[in-house]
């Protein structure tokens, strides 16, 4: 299946591209237990796929745009409040080929530099048969081409922490994207001597070469959703190719550590889906000298086959560390050497039951159920000071959860 039969499927009642924040390990050492309801704090938002805790105690959001709205991607700030400010509008944000939005999908904030996933966005389209139907599981380039130079990449964004506090927000134009892909910095100014800056550290192909009996043309795309960076290196997890690219932050230069196979559907000839299932990698995280890395997987999104992988960015090399889960998202190791594992959905094919928040104390024991009370969740920080979680919704939503101690 192809990242934008995924991407459709994989957030059916949203309409939009998951996508899962990428966390290393936090400071608190508090036991997650019993936590009670959720708590909306935030509404309204442009579908949020990612969020980043920030040392201010603040909430960074990629929100990955508006169906039909150009250039509608957006970082925002929610403050403890609930209230929301701009940090940088303007991001590409395209309908995609399956008529979803798709623009920033992921967010991981290490000082003052935010590293900011692009989507896939327009660069592709659906194949269609002579009837002029659309073929499920094809793709081809757009004829007409992106509408933005800097789909499918990675872009830093620094800024101080008094724009953080204070700023109504920068914009991004579209002079300011060709900048980006030219290999440029960007400076955006505001009147009250705010200053941002903006760079491209990686733009990876948009698509590659994945011909198919009767559609010589088919291509594979390029579709980062979560990311980390660890040391001088930014590993991104890539849904359309399913996969892990390291990037180095020093030189820019980039390539696959790990690519994740395919498996068998269980369902198949008895149910939807073809012979196998794709990884979908989404979220990721730093734990020690090890990545964990959520495999969504792919149509039918049966129970039992979604699982959490380590991988050895040493070794290039991956191990099954948590199987058994039904769409895993996002994964968040604690202090205490627990992990926290949060699913869109909690039952049957496709998307039956709520989102949950899982707690694993070991890989290989039963996990206790934290919440059961989210809609479509997408992406989670923690506050360590508090040790409250947040948790973006596809919805538009963020919710707030205690992990008392």
């Amino acid at each position: 299946m192809n990242a934008s039969s995924k991407r459709r499927t994989a957030i059916g009642r949203a309409g939009l591209v998951i996508a899962t924040t990428a966390l290393t390990l936090v400071a608190w050492t508090g036991r997650a237990h019993a936590v009670g309801t959720c708590t909306e704090i935030a509404s309204g938002l442009r579908t949020p796929l990612g969020v980043a805790w920030t040392p201010n105690g603040n909430l960074l959001v990629a929100e990955t745009g508006v169906k039909g709205v150009a250039r509608s991607g957006r970082i925002s700030i929610i403050g403890s409040d609930g209230a929301r400010r701009t940090l940088l509008d303007g991001l590409p944000s395209a309908t995609n080929d399956v008529g979803d939005a798709s623009g920033p999908s992921g967010v991981s904030l290490r000082g003052r530099t935010l590293y900011v996933s692009m989507g896939i966005g327009d660069v592709g389209v659906l194949a269609r048969d002579a009837a002029g139907q659309p073929i499920a599981g094809t793709l081809l380039p757009n004829p007409n081409g992106p509408s933005s130079p800097i789909f499918s990449s990675v872009l830093a964004v620094h800024f101080s922490a008094a724009v953080e506090q204070r700023t109504e927000g920068f914009t991004l134009g579209s002079v300011d994207e060709q900048a980006l892909a030219d290999g440029r910095t960007v400076t955006l100014d505001r009147s009250a001597g705010e200053r941002m800056t903006v760079e491209k550290i990686v733009d990876f192909p948009n698509y590659i070469p994945a011909p198919r009996p009767g559609l010589p043309n088919n291509v594979r795309g390029s579709n980062p959703f979560k990311l980390v960076p660890v040391d001088e290196q930014l590993y991104v997890t890539d849904g359309g190719r399913n996969l892990v690219w390291q990037v180095d932050l020093t030189t820019h230069a980039f390539a696959p550590l790990v690519e994740f196979p395919a498996i068998p559907n269980p369902l198949f000839g008895i149910g939807p889906g073809g012979p196998t299932i794709d990884a979908v990698p989404t979220g990721i995280a730093a734990w020690g000298d090890q990545l964990l890395v959520a495999l969504f997987r792919g149509v039918p999104f049966p129970p039992g086959v979604s699982s959490i992988q380590r991988v050895d960015p040493a070794t290039a090399t991956e191990t099954t560390w948590i199987g058994g889960l039904k769409t895993a998202i996002a994964v968040l190791p604690l202090a205490d050497s627990s992990l926290l594992v949060m699913q869109l959905a909690s039952s049957g094919l496709f998307f039956g039951g709520p989102g949950t928040l899982l707690k694993f104390s070991a890989p290989g024991g039963p996990p206790a159920l934290l919440a059961d009370c989210l809609t479509a969740p997408s992406a989670m920080a923690l506050d360590a000071k508090s040790g409250r979680l947040y948790v973006s919704d596809l919805t538009g939503r963020i919710i707030s959860l205690p992990l008392a101690p």
